[in-house]
């Protein structure tokens, strides 16, 4: 079984913004959960078939995707980014149930990071935290004045956003001693993003499962990366997940994503199995067919 570990209260205050780092301790009985075979975050998972089967199949495409990229470094310390959407909270669920197992040697703390949003539920995600005794962090900026202050009316706030809050969670996981950034990024967001850079970027680029940050002091992971959007949706009705809203800043995500994601849809529907068929061919590059003269050297291709 994995060690549960207790994290002291922690606060900070950065530039007038509050955040904390805090974990509150199960009771004993809650730790010997021996009827759901689990961590005590599935103590009310469905016994079902299908729901085991699910299960098994989320470990099992995390497992790949954390081994096929050299993900674990036992004794790391990982910032696990949780937004309340359905991704985030399978990402720490599973990590969590890799962890009980024994097979996720890391340190895990979950980050929420509070941007202000109007209606924004603040007190959801810390209530699910010590309630399963998962260590977390809250970091409180108040980001959206700035986007909605910056961003012309009409337009999505996204982009802004996106690198606003990228730079707080960076500088959060060094202040917290963490050499390691998760993300819940799965296989759909890969190939949406693939598609993108395709058809608006003249480019070949998709999400990477594993990089290293610009200052080369982080990692940045993305452990769902293989995993299917439609079985994250399912497990988290299954484990009836307090999901929050992803509209509250009342912008979404732009017209070029949604189609991309529909134009994805509609190729699985014809022919199923297509966005697995699309993420081999990610992991399966010749450089040599393609066009990059900086991949492959052209020039001293001359018959012998």
């Amino acid at each position: 079984m994995g060690t549960f570990f207790k994290l002291k209260t922690h606060k900070a205050t950065m530039e007038n913004q509050e955040s904390q780092t805090t974990s509150q301790p199960l009771e004993p009985s809650a730790l010997n959960n021996s009827e759901t075979g689990g961590h005590p975050l599935f103590q009310n998972a469905p016994s079902s078939v299908e729901f085991t089967k699910l299960r098994k199949r989320l470990i099992r495409k995390m497992r790949e995707a954390l081994e096929a990229y050299s993900m674990v470094t036992p004794g790391s310390k990982w910032l696990v980014c949780i937004s309340g959407g359905k991704d985030s909270y399978g990402l720490i669920s599973l990590l969590h149930d890799l962890k009980w197992r024994g097979l996720l040697p890391v340190e895990l703390i979950a980050m929420n990071l509070d941007q202000k949003q109007p209606g924004f539920p603040s007190d959801v995600l810390p209530k699910f935290f010590q309630s399963f005794d998962i260590p977390y962090h809250i970091e409180t900026q108040d980001t959206y004045s700035i986007v909605t202050d910056k961003v012309p009316e009409n337009k999505t706030y996204c982009s802004l956003c996106s690198r606003l809050r990228r730079g707080i969670i960076y500088s959060t996981a060094k202040r917290l001693g963490c050499d390691t950034v998760v993300l819940g990024h799965h296989r759909e967001d890969a190939l949406e993003t693939f598609l993108l850079n395709l058809f608006f970027g003249a480019k070949m680029a998709a999400m990477p499962a594993k990089l290293l940050t610009d200052d080369k002091d982080l990692n940045l992971i993305r452990p769902l990366i293989y995993v299917a959007e439609q079985d994250l949706e399912k497990f988290a009705k299954h484990m009836k997940f307090p999901i929050i809203p992803c509209d509250l800043c009342g912008s979404q995500d732009g017209l070029q994503r949604q189609q991309m994601k529909a134009m994805l849809k509609d190729w699985e529907d014809k022919r199923p199995g297509t966005k697995e068929v699309m993420m081999k061919a990610l992991a399966d590059i010749r450089p040599s067919q393609l066009l990059d003269k900086t991949l492959f050297d052209f020039k001293d291709l001359i018959p012998q």
